[in-house]
């Protein structure tokens, strides 16, 4: 009976622990989620309304959309009408995490960047999508890995600014539904891997050695163009200077047999 006992303290010591680790690790999996997307709280119905400036209040009477509240002093009614959206109207940026793209040429990319949005209708912010911030960064993040599977590698590092107006491009056409006005994109790091980072360096050292090569070759040339030169002059001086002699001597025994 006593062993009995123990052991069912045990396993209920057990359960409990395991319970404990769990709702640890739950409440940690909740605290990244809210480190990662955080949202301002709807603020309750005081009848009397403050909306600060830049800063749109979406209403809804009964469950239906009522109206937009302006920044100042807003009167609501009680019980009947609920804030139910509050969309910041200032420039955001978020925050594109780091993702793996194929280029034209088959290498494999890592690669994120910043994207700077602004809304300009409250409404289809609020009922044009579900989460906004989540559909613009998935859609830069296609629109990333689409964009760069048609340039090769060379053409990334050249065509940065190109691509990045590109994918403004592409997002803008997607997000007008959802009053959102994406204003730019900056890629912000890319990295190649180990291999491909070797062999372009590789080929960096390999162009600058032929430069080197091809401006050593070059002075070489025009030293011996310069000593040829130098050779030639020399010869026409020292030629000149006989003929001029023997003309000297020539008029110098003509004048001696006159």
């Amino acid at each position: 009976m006593f062993s009995k006992m123990i052991f069912s303290r045990a396993v209920s010591l057990r359960t409990l622990s395991s319970i404990a680790e769990g709702i640890q690790r739950s409440s940690g999996i909740r605290k990244q989620l809210v480190h990662v997307r955080w949202r301002s709280t709807t603020p309750m119905n005081t009848v009397i309304m403050f909306v600060p400036q830049q800063e749109a209040w979406i209403v809804e009477r009964m469950g239906k959309y009522h109206r937009n509240l302006q920044p100042g002093l807003n009167i609501l009614l009680p019980f009947i009408d609920r804030v139910r959206y509050v969309q910041s109207l200032k420039e955001m940026a978020i925050d594109i995490p780091k993702q793996s793209a194929i280029t034209l040429d088959n290498v494999t990319l890592s690669i994120d960047g910043i994207l700077y949005l602004k809304v300009l209708d409250p409404y289809r912010a609020s009922y044009g999508v579900e989460d906004p911030e989540f559909a613009i960064t998935q859609l830069a993040q296609t629109t990333m890995r689409s964009e760069l599977g048609k340039i090769s590698l060379d053409s990334v590092f050249r065509e940065r600014e190109s691509l990045n107006i590109a994918i403004v491009e592409v997002i803008n056409k997607a997000s007008a539904a959802w009053g959102i006005s994406c204003l730019r994109y900056e890629i912000r790091d890319i990295r190649l891997p180990p291999r491909v980072q070797e062999a372009m360096q590789m080929q960096v050292e390999a162009e600058r050695k032929k430069r080197a090569a091809v401006l050593e070759s070059e002075g070489v040339r025009e030293a011996d163009i310069n000593i040829a030169e130098g050779k030639k002059r020399a010869r026409i001086l020292s030629s000149e200077a006989e003929k001029m002699e023997q003309i000297n001597n020539a008029q110098e025994i003509g004048r001696a047999h006159v």
